[in-house]
């Protein structure tokens, strides 16, 4: 058995405005430094063994202050990377309706195996390469507890596997930034013990709301 802690990253402008981040470096904002900080507050007193996180910059950003106060060294993998969003990467919602109209109705049906043109990877290709990081995750850490900081993508991903739910539609999950959610592997399994724990974000200001549209804040 193994026990995880994955964690999204903390918040970045391009959340707010709803552009595609992708696979591009973008930066923290104030908020997300903010809400790294209190994660790494939050997790000060938990034991943990491994720190790991994706080598986007936002994920690495908010790995620090965990780092710090565990004094654990983070891996660094790019395998826990969010998904490739092709063409699309760098531009927000409405210079895509306005430029890729077409591009959005079928990225907005959610198939499982559509890939955007330039490099995008279909939800299943994704989901196979996320799976691959955790079955390397846990062979190599059995027994231990390993935090994880990746993307919004990624733990969508996971909330799937572990529900047994179709890698087509949308996300129907909450996965704030800086969210805490606990799993463990189990046997060839992997469940969910608590999801989207952001107590420690209570009266933080400027935190927008998780509800959930038909477009992912992580995009």
């Amino acid at each position: 058995m193994t026990d995880l802690i994955v964690i999204r990253h903390g918040e970045t402008d391009w959340n707010r405005a709803h552009r595609f981040q992708g696979q591009i470096d973008v930066p923290l904002n104030g908020t997300g430094i903010e809400q790294a900080e209190r994660l790494g507050a939050r997790l000060a007193d938990e034991a943990i063994d491994v720190l790991v996180c994706s080598d986007l910059v936002r994920a690495r950003r908010t790995a620090e202050p965990l780092h710090r106060v565990r004094r654990l060294a983070p891996v660094v993998d790019p395998q826990w990377r969010e998904q490739g969003f092709g063409l699309l990467e760098g531009l927000d919602v409405p210079t895509i309706r306005r430029c890729h109209a077409d591009l959005w109705d079928r990225w907005v049906r959610h198939d499982a195996d559509y890939a955007l043109p330039q490099g995008g990877e279909s939800n299943r290709d994704f989901h196979a390469r996320v799976m691959a990081a955790l079955r390397s995750l846990v062979a190599a850490h059995a027994g231990r507890r390993v935090a994880v900081v990746t993307h919004g993508g990624v733990l969508d991903m996971l909330w799937r596997e572990a529900n047994r739910l179709p890698l087509h539609g949308a996300r129907a999950c909450d996965i704030p930034n800086t969210g805490i959610n606990r799993l463990r592997w189990q046997g060839d399994a992997l469940q969910i013990v608590q999801w989207a724990d952001a107590a420690h974000l209570a009266g933080l200001p400027g935190q927008p709301s998780t509800a959930q549209t038909s477009v992912p804040d992580e995009v």
